[in-house]
């Protein structure tokens, strides 16, 4: 008989923090993300990751936190129409600043058909996140050290960022990388007036959703964005 293979001790926390998201408990790869977790606290005693080191805490504040954007993200990216004539192709996404991969690495994890690109200026930070991707088995995770204006790549359907700039420089920095029918989603604090306010006329800032974070008390929301239709001209005969 082969020996009983303990479980992590922070599994069913996290199976509640799932549950009380309103997530698929059976499409959630809880392992993964709680190896993770782990891969994360090993390599931040070295490399300073994130200055977050409790483990119940990281829980909450990273795993609970970027959890808490894929209900919105999967509804969001379910009305994104295909171009003209395009053959049905992976979602792409790119996470800017992202850090020790959050909320990258999590959207990876919990959306396998989507391509998730994260970039950090940072080289240490993105050889931890292509580490996590052969750890996991991340196939659809990749990592890129550049300033997001130097990068080069296809457009992304979604560009995202978490405590990264400011709304104005984070749009203006990736407006070159941003698919004609894409949006930004920024993973903000407390709705941003003053960011909100200081964005030029093309951006369009079309919802401002809060979010509930399992044992986080702490006021969060998304900020959806995308590019402004330009109004349409009328020809005026005299």
């Amino acid at each position: 008989m082969l020996p009983d293979i303990p479980m992590h001790p922070l599994h069913e926390a996290l199976a509640q923090i799932v549950s009380a998201l309103g997530l698929d408990s059976a499409s959630t790869p809880i392992d993964q993300l709680l190896a993770y977790l782990d891969l994360l606290q090993r390599w931040n005693a070295t490399y300073n990751l994130t200055a977050v080191r409790d483990p119940q805490q990281m829980l909450t504040q990273h795993l609970a936190d970027c959890l808490a954007v894929v209900g919105p993200m999967s509804r969001q990216l379910a009305q994104v129409p295909a171009a003209k004539g395009e053959v049905s192709r992976p979602l792409r996404i790119l996470d800017v600043g992202s850090g020790g991969g959050l909320p990258g690495v999590i959207l990876a994890a919990m959306f396998p058909s989507w391509q998730v690109v994260c970039v950090d200026t940072v080289g240490k930070k993105a050889a931890f996140i292509r580490q996590a991707a052969v750890e996991l088995g991340l196939g659809n995770l990749g990592a890129e050290h550049a300033r997001v204006e130097t990068l080069r790549a296809e457009p992304f359907d979604v560009i995202t960022s978490r405590a990264f700039s400011s709304l104005v420089d984070f749009t203006r920095l990736t407006r070159n990388l941003l698919a004609t029918q894409g949006v930004w989603m920024a993973m903000k604090g407390k709705a941003p007036a003053a960011e909100l306010s200081a964005l030029p006329d093309e951006i369009e800032v079309f919802h401002v959703e809060p979010l509930i974070v399992p044992g986080l008390n702490a006021e969060r929301c998304l900020v959806w964005m995308r590019r402004a239709v330009a109004p349409s001209v009328v020809a005026v005969d005299h």
